[in-house]
């Protein structure tokens, strides 16, 4: 039988630790956090590994991000105590589940409605009470419940849309992959009186998230 306590101590000494992740909240987190239950049943053995995890319909593309990758990208947000974050692409709940124990409220999107189902089960199971899941489409986020504090993409990203920006807080973070595979760079996004400014965080990959992908270009 798997000790999925020691895989999460092990995940955080040797995954995270060793690249960079230095906050002891997300440290904490993610060690609390049971990351077995947010992944298929048939890839709980795997879950800590260090490779992203397919969590959504067979052939979606939709997975769950390394917990590296997770932590660091977190770690860019720079979330407070008292934040309000919204998460682009809920997948199965991790993100959320992590973040709610670093934020005062999530409120996560999902457009596809098994994933949403999933999410909301998992977080309901956990009695993690300060984050919700809303069905609805990606790329428009939730404007309905803004503006954030942060809002973090929880996926790659080809074309990042105005509309996500928009929902930023005056001093709001977005934090977001560009870009697929060896070409994917980690970058935060900051809103100041209205102008928006980026920065480069590292080097990462991840899914492309639906509704996120450049449309196709045609020669002449």
């Amino acid at each position: 039988m798997t000790d999925y306590t020691q895989s999460r101590i092990k995940m955080v000494n040797t995954q995270l630790r060793t690249n960079d992740v230095t906050d002891h909240r997300i440290l904490d987190a993610m060690e609390i956090v049971p990351r077995e239950k947010f992944v298929p049943a048939s890839k709980r053995v795997v879950a800590y590994i260090d490779e992203d995890l397919p969590i959504g319909p067979e052939g979606s593309g939709r997975v769950l991000m390394k917990p590296h990758v997770q932590g660091k990208l977190i770690q860019m947000a720079a979330v407070a105590a008292d934040d309000v974050v919204l998460v682009v692409g809920a997948g199965t709940g991790y993100s959320a589940a992590v973040l709610s124990k670093l934020a005062a409220s999530i409120v996560a999107v999902e457009e596809d409605t098994g994933l949403a189902q999933s999410a909301g089960e998992v977080l309901v199971e956990l009695g993690i009470e300060n984050a919700v899941v809303v069905e609805g489409k990606l790329t428009d986020g939730l404007p309905g419940e803004g503006p954030y504090d942060v809002i973090f993409v929880n996926g790659a990203v080809e074309v990042l849309p105005d509309a996500l920006l928009k929902q930023l807080k005056d001093g709001g973070r977005l934090v977001v992959i560009e870009g697929q595979g060896g070409a994917g760079q980690a970058r935060v996004y900051y809103n100041s009186n209205g102008v928006v400014s980026s920065r480069f965080g590292f080097n990462a990959s991840a899914g492309v998230l639906p509704g996120f992908k450049k449309e196709a270009e045609f020669v002449f």
